[in-house]
């Protein structure tokens, strides 16, 4: 191993020379770089090899070409670039090779030796790259697009490019990325083909030796692959995906129409269909020209095109009277209602619209939960209070198992300050199962403290402990702990914390939030923070190791405390903790005894 290790090393002495010779590093560096390079191959040539350590020896030589760039630019030096940089490339490439070749499997190890070979405009070495690569790893789609997007758009070979998608459709038939950049391909094949035709006839040049086909031109080898994937894949989204590639090149109007026949020939039951067919409306510009219209004018003109969307969208629900088709026509209310515009005659137009359609949709019981919440904070938005009373009615009236709802429903009338707001918590409480209800009895009881009196505050707090499911219970006594200090002082929480330790399950919360509240008091007692650390640690013990450093400390700092009692504390927290808690603890516990936490 050593004598391969200092061959190695003897083959890069020219290099080094050569930066020497020409000014790029001195002597006292380049026996840095000798040292670094024998330490990083001495890690690459051990029988247990590491990823880690090829990693670190390209990063290392990666960084190395960077400061010899670096330095040329400052120097003004651009010569003997193949016995300097070539050699160290070179290098590279080998390592990446070995690296690749050890792990298969590691696609970021492959795409970082495609970004190297691109760095540094390696192209036929990331040919080689690319072809190994995809040998290996032809189950992954993305890769076979990357490999045929760089012969198409780098080394602008549109043949090389479509043999690679032909070969990636043989192991993919059905992917619809596939076909979609496929088909793109052809098509900046097509415009290509035309821009140099273009400019030879521009240039009045003999076309004989040039065979441009018109077929060719016209993108008809796109249409060849758009019909084939229609066959294999199905779908509207594939479709429309197609259609939206195809609407960048000027020269696809014909192949246009035909994938938009298909489209509505095939799909004509799909919402999406519809939705992009109504959207198509606002893309159809005016036939009269607008350059000298005035604002009144464009206001007018985009008002025709979004009422020509609604005509399409409201024959989309007639045809298909689906929730998703619903939704997507309030969609695009929605969008042109958030669109900015200076004219408010328009806004108020589209406020109108967008209302009408999501009363429409909800007579038709069509609206999801979801679009009512929209429908709720768009009439809010607009200060239609009774209106927004009346559909969170609706709402629970349909989704009357659905916490979200009746939170949403509560909020509104609290919002508005109604009287029924009592009467509509005990509703949704009675219509919803109890497990999940955490949600209403926090904003019952936040908004009881600043409407109701104390005694009914503390009624519905102790209410919702029964009523909850344990889990959420815990939450329910931590408000209610915080509660009733805020409100009926130290005495009165002292007991109430007594009572509620009388039914589990507790959160470590509780107990911290009744430790914080004694030592707020002017005669705060260490028996009592004793007696909350001692049920604290009944629950958590066994998995925190905090609590018992807290109690080590309180017992060191507290006037009352007995740092005697740390000792005994110490050999109960190894006794009770699981796993690695231990160890854990026993670092932590290190580093206070030293008075470093």
């Amino acid at each position: 191993m050593a004598e391969r290790i200092e061959q190695r090393l003897e083959d890069r002495i020219p290099e080094l020379e050569q930066l020497e010779r020409v000014g790029l590093f001195t002597r006292k560096e380049i026996r840095a770089v000798l040292r670094k390079a024998s330490a990083l191959e001495y890690k690459i040539q051990r029988r247990a090899l590491r990823k880690e350590d090829f990693i670190n020896y390209i990063q290392y030589e990666v960084n190395l070409l960077e400061l010899i760039k670096k330095r040329r630019a400052r120097i003004g030096y651009s010569f003997k670039k193949d016995e300097i940089e070539h050699s160290i490339l070179h290098r590279v490439h080998s390592l990446f090779n070995r690296a690749t070749g050890k792990w298969k499997d590691d696609v970021q190890l492959w795409l970082s030796h495609v970004a190297f070979c691109k760095q540094w405009n390696a192209k036929h070495q990331l040919s080689k790259v690319f072809s190994t690569m995809l040998a290996i790893h032809s189950n992954k789609p993305a890769l076979w697009i990357m490999a045929a997007k760089w012969e198409m758009e780098t080394r602008l070979s549109s043949e090389s490019a479509r043999h690679l998608f032909l070969r990636a459709l043989r192991f993919h038939p059905e992917c619809p990325k596939l076909y979609q950049e496929y088909f793109r391909m052809e098509l900046m094949h097509a415009e290509k083909q035309r821009k140099e035709k273009k400019e030879f006839e521009q240039a009045k040049m003999d076309l004989g030796e040039f065979n441009y086909s018109e077929e060719i031109l016209n993108g008809e080898m796109a249409r060849i692959v758009y019909r084939d994937a229609s066959q294999k894949i199905k779908g509207v989204e594939f479709q429309l995906a197609v259609l939206s590639i195809a609407k960048l090149f000027d020269f696809t109007q014909d192949l246009q129409k035909e994938i938009l026949e298909n489209l509505q020939a095939r799909y004509a039951d799909d919402p999406l269909t519809w939705d992009y067919m109504a959207r198509r409306e606002l893309e159809l510009g005016s036939l009269q020209p607008t350059e000298h219209s005035t604002k009144q004018r464009k206001v007018s003109e985009m008002a025709q095109r979004e009422e020509r969307c609604c005509a399409v969208f409201d024959e989309a629900v007639g045809a298909v009277p689906t929730e998703a088709m619903w939704k997507c026509y309030i969609t695009f209310c929605l969008e042109r209602y958030n669109r900015k515009t200076n004219s408010e005659e328009l806004k108020q137009k589209r406020l109108e619209r967008t209302l009408s359609v999501f009363t429409k949709a909800h007579e038709s019981n069509l609206l999801s939960e979801a679009l009512y919440k929209q429908w709720l904070q768009l009439l809010l938005d607009s200060n239609l209070s009774e209106k927004a009373v009346e559909v969170a009615e609706a709402a629970t009236r349909h989704f009357s198992q659905s916490v979200e709802t009746w939170q949403m429903r509560l909020q509104v009338l609290i919002r508005l300050k109604r009287d029924d707001v009592t009467q509509c918590f005990e509703e949704a409480i009675k219509h919803v199962k109890s497990k999940g209800t955490l949600p209403l009895w926090t904003l019952w009881v936040e908004w009881s403290e600043g409407t109701n009196s104390k005694e009914d505050t503390e009624a519905l707090y102790q209410r919702s402990l029964h009523a909850t499911m344990p889990a959420e219970s815990v939450t329910m006594k931590e408000m209610y702990l915080d509660w009733t200090y805020r409100n009926s002082g130290y005495k009165k929480v002292k007991r109430l914390f007594t009572s509620l330790c009388e039914n589990r399950p507790f959160s470590l919360d509780f107990f911290k939030k009744m430790i914080q509240i004694e030592k707020e008091q002017e005669s705060c007692k260490m028996l009592h923070l004793r007696e909350y650390y001692e049920r604290a640690l009944r629950e958590f013990g066994s998995t925190n190791t905090d609590l018992w450093l807290d109690y080590i400390k309180e017992e060191l700092s507290h006037p009352q405390g007995k740092p005697e009692n740390c000792g005994s504390i110490h050999w109960r927290a190894m006794k009770m903790l699981q796993g690695d808690l231990v160890e854990d603890f026993v670092s932590k516990y290190t580093l206070l005894q030293t008075g470093h936490l």
